[in-house]
Formats: structure tokens, C-alpha cells, sequence
């Protein structure tokens, strides 16, 4: 289905079909469960970077899959966890003002291994909601091959749910396996409602934003450490032409040493984080693109409120 464009040529959306389900879910879950991956995976279409580091996604970010039957819009929110600094209190506030703002909540959990405090902090705040909650047991593909351990691993989720009995659905957000049950299930729990958005649309986010964040993500891929967790990406211009998109974009860091980690011997690491990221760029916008990075030390901008908005992190309202 497409959007249909008025005489203007301004999108319309679309009436919704008899029986049509839409609204707003909500994943939630520690850092590094596989949020970000698993919305990628139902939309089909990458939306939200990923990497094995933990506290990867630090915006709230909407990724939207439309069906002939249901719009869902995912919320993908930063990993609930015991913050460190400005920034990290920042992400926690923003995940659990989420939890309150959806229609219903997606509690995704690694159930490779038994649920731990952090699980049961976030079961507790989301006894105290009213709406629907779906309990996702993922990396499946990752349990042990016995299957007692594997049922005692997903007991101690189960456990989580206590007398709410949340639905559980167990899957593999990487390889998809049992994600087509859970998706049933999530589109279930909505109510009847319109499109939010035109159905070809995929994300909410600005094309600016997303090539921050695919930046962002090489540089995860790429360093160890510290630096992965002391980094922001601001873009600062985009010049486009019928021929090529150049962008010029700044790495931020909080230390001299970090960004001398960033620039590699003789400039090797940024220019191999350059490359991999203007291929991904490349990807999202369709066209060939030149990228120019530059490493600015901004001491401890974690912790300084003003220099955080900056940036771009906001508490949301």
C-alpha cells in the first residue's frame, strides 16, 4: 500500500481497513538484550544501530512496521541500568518516561543466562503499570543444548511475571526464530486504531540523526574500553548533489588519549571507521557519498548537563 498524495502533494495517510490494530510498544529490558536487533529484524529493515556494547542505544527511537492488518510503532529505549554519570541518568529517565507513554510494553530479556537483579528492578517498575505487558525470552539460540538447563534459565524469568502472568514467547531476535508467534501476539494486544504514519514510512528519526548513529556504530565495532561509551557524533554539514552527498561529521571524546585511540597510528583506525561507515550511509540514503571525520576532545561532556544538550541529550519531556 501507498500514501496517498493530495493536491498539494502533501502525504495523507491512509483509512485503516475494518478491523485494523495500531499503537505504540514499547521495548524495554536491561542494556545489551538484543532491543535494537530484534525491532531491526521484525521491521526488516535496519533502524537501530547494534553492537556487543552494552548501553548502545541512547535515544528514544521509533522504528515503524506496517502490515495489511496492524501499525506498530516500536520505541526502542536506552538499557535500564544504575547510571554513572549525567548521561546515563539521562537514558534511564527516558526509557522509564516510556514505559508510561506506550500502549503496551515488550520486558526483553537474554535468557542465555538467569535473571538478575537488574531483571527484577525492571519487573518491579513494571508491576506498577496499568497497560498489557509481553515477556521476550531472547537468544534462544544461545541457551545450553541441555534441556533442563535451558527450562531452569527460562523459569527464572517466568518467575519474573509472578501473579501477572505476562504472555512469554521465546526467540532469537538474530536468526528470527519464534519472532513471526511473538509478532502475533504483540498485534494481539493492540486495539483498534488508525495509521499514525504513511505504511511506507520506517522510522520517525531525521536522516541526520541516522547517520550519526551508523558513525557511532563503527566506532563501537572498532574500540574496546572506555571509548565506545565516551563518544558522540554530531553532523555537522551535509551538502548534497545529484552526483554525491558529502558529510562532514565530529567525533567527540572525553580525553587527549581517547582520541588518539580513535585516530589510530598514522590516521589507520578513523579511516577505517570512516570507510565502513560511509558504506553504511551509502545503504541508507541510496547514493554515493563522500564522509570527512574530524576528533574533538570535550573533557567529561558526560557529566555537564549544557554540554550534553548539545549534543543532543535531552531528558524527554
Amino acid at each position: 500500500m501507498t500514501t496517498d498524495i493530495d493536491t498539494l502533494g502533501i502525504a495523507t495517510m491512509p483509512t485503516a481497513p475494518e478491523g485494523f490494530r495500531s499503537g505504540f510498544v514499547g521495548l524495554v529490558g536491561r542494556p545489551n538484550v538484543g532491543k535494537s536487533t530484534l525491532m531491526n529484524h521484525l521491521i526488516g529493515q535496519k533502524v537501530a544501530i547494534t553492537s556487543p556494547v552494552a548501553q548502545t542505544t541512547r535515544n528514544r527511537l521509533q522504528g515503524i512496521l506496517s502490515t495489511p492488518t496492524a501499525q506498530i510503532i516500536f520505541v526502542d529505549t536506552p538499557g535500564i541500568h544504575k547510571p554513572h554519570h549525567e548521561l546515563g541518568k539521562i537514558l534511564v529517565k527516558n526509557a522509564r518516561a516510556a514505559i508510561a507513554s506506550v500502549d503496551l510494553i515488550l520486558f526483553v530479556v537474554d535468557s542465555s543466562t538467569a535473571a538478575g537483579r537488574g531483571d527484577h528492578f525492571i519487573a518491579e517498575l513494571l508491576r506498577q503499570q496499568s497497560g498489557p505487558i509481553v515477556l521476550g525470552l531472547n537468544k534462544s539460540d544461545q541457551q545450553p543444548p541441555d534441556s533442563e538447563a535451558a527450562l531452569s534459565l527460562d523459569q527464572s524469568y517466568q518467575a519474573l511475571a509472578g501473579h501477572q502472568s505476562w504472555p512469554t514467547f521465546k526467540f532469537s531476535a538474530l536468526s528470527g526464530d519464534g519472532s513471526e508467534a511473538l509478532l502475533q501476539e504483540l498485534i494481539t494486544q493492540l486495539d483498534p486504531g488508525p495509521y499514525y504514519y504513511p505504511p511506507d514510512l520506517v522510522t520517525d528519526q531525521p536522516e541526520r540523526f541516522i547517520m550519526g548513529e551508523l558513525i557511532r556504530e563503527q566506532l563501537l565495532l572498532h574500540t574496546r574500553q572506555e571509548v565506545p561509551h565516551s563518544v558522540a557524533i554530531t553532523i555537522d554539514r551535509v551538502e548534497e548533489t545529484p552526483a554525491i552527498t558529502r558529510i562532514l561529521a565530529t567525533i567527540h571524546v572525553e580525553r587527549d588519549s581517547q582520541k588518539g585511540i580513535v585516530i589510530g597510528k598514522q590516521g589507520s583506525l578513523l579511516k577505517s571507521i570512516g570507510s565502513a561507515a560511509r558504506q553504511q550511509i551509502q545503504k541508507l540514503i541510496m547514493g554515493k557519498v563522500y564522509l570527512e571525520l574530524f576528533v574533538k576532545v570535550v573533557p567529561k561532556w558526560r557529566h555537564s548537563r549544557p554540554r550534553l544538550e548539545d549534543l543532543g541529550y535531552r531528558p524527554d519531556a
